[in-house]
């Protein structure tokens, strides 16, 4: 109890990956530089889907949300890295640091499932497009995000409060730039033998799962496609299922890498580097994948600006 007592009431010390050289100065201005452009791309991307009628269909509907969820991503770990550094040092609260772990836990695994969702309704645009209003109504939808949320309340919840039970009675310097749960386990002076290996069976479900289903979902796509009898109409529905097997390849990627391969085989630089990449990069590359993709998007951009500056020059 007093090992236990003593982790709550003692900061973690992020270690970072920019020390104060010029090199990480130029790489720490590139990492803001991302992180600004994701939450003003993700923004106008929610913006356009929510003023332009031509967009309130059940993909945009999603595309919504998992916008909504990439503008969460950063915000949770970046700010804190950005205060660190330039206040030249690196510590968090046990309470900062146990809301880093449940909100990175609840955003992660609801964009998960909300991208194996989002297949589904590829899947229903391309192989049953007569049934599309009906088996992707706005009940359906307000469902499918419901699920992905629930989702990841629920795992974050769970494993939040399993992984903040340990007594953190060794060193707190977590090596890493955020509180993220195989870092943080290092720390536990108690054996995490069996709760790693609940977190691989885990990870199973909540990644080869939902991957299977992607999968499976783009499988048929990609057989109705291939017999499209109009060259216009295959490039139109592989062009649209494209931009979302983009994402769903590099979030799952660095997921898969991150939480599926063991400890052992990966250093703490690389799992800096990838956790970098799937709470910044990724985040910032979704609109871009979308909009410069999406001519309906294009559009809606085109309109919006279109009528700001006739605004300006009256």
């Amino acid at each position: 109890m007093r090992k236990a007592n003593q982790s709550i009431t003692l900061d973690f010390i992020l270690v970072g990956i920019f020390s104060h050289s010029r090199p990480h100065f130029l790489l720490f201005s590139l990492v803001a530089f991302m992180f600004t452009t994701g939450l003003l791309g993700n923004t106008i991307l929610i913006f356009l889907i929510r003023m332009d009628s031509r967009l309130h269909m059940p993909m945009y509907f999603l595309l919504s949300q998992l916008s909504l969820l990439d503008i969460g991503f950063p915000l949770v770990t970046i700010p804190k890295m950005v205060a660190n550094f330039l206040q030249r040092e690196g510590s968090i609260s046990f309470g900062g640091c146990a809301a880093q772990l449940f909100f990175l836990m609840l955003i992660g695994v609801s964009e998960g499932v909300l991208l194996c969702l989002m297949s589904y309704d590829r899947y229903v645009a391309v192989c049953h497009p007569l049934h599309y209003p009906v088996l992707m109504r706005r009940q359906v939808c307000l469902f499918m995000v419901g699920t992905s949320w629930l989702s990841g309340v629920l795992v974050a919840t769970i494993q939040t409060s399993i992984t903040l039970h340990f007594p953190f009675c060794a060193s707190h310097a977590v090596d890493h730039f955020f509180c993220e749960l195989p870092a943080l386990l290092k720390l536990s002076c108690e054996d995490t033998s069996a709760y790693e290996l609940v977190l691989s069976v885990s990870g199973v479900l909540i990644l080869l799962l939902p991957m299977s289903l992607i999968a499976t979902s783009y499988g048929h796509v990609l057989g109705v496609i291939l017999r499209m009898p109009s060259a216009e109409a295959r490039h139109k529905a592989f062009t649209t299922c494209s931009s979302h097997i983009t994402m769903v390849g590099l979030f799952y990627g660095a997921a898969l890498f991150m939480y599926m391969v063991p400890g052992t085989y990966h250093s703490p630089h690389q799992d800096n580097m990838i956790s970098l990449f799937y709470s910044l990069i990724t985040p910032t590359l979704n609109p871009l994948i979308y909009s410069l993709r999406n001519r309906e998007v294009q559009m809606a951009l085109v309109k919006v600006l279109g009528k700001a500056g006739f605004k300006s020059k009256r």
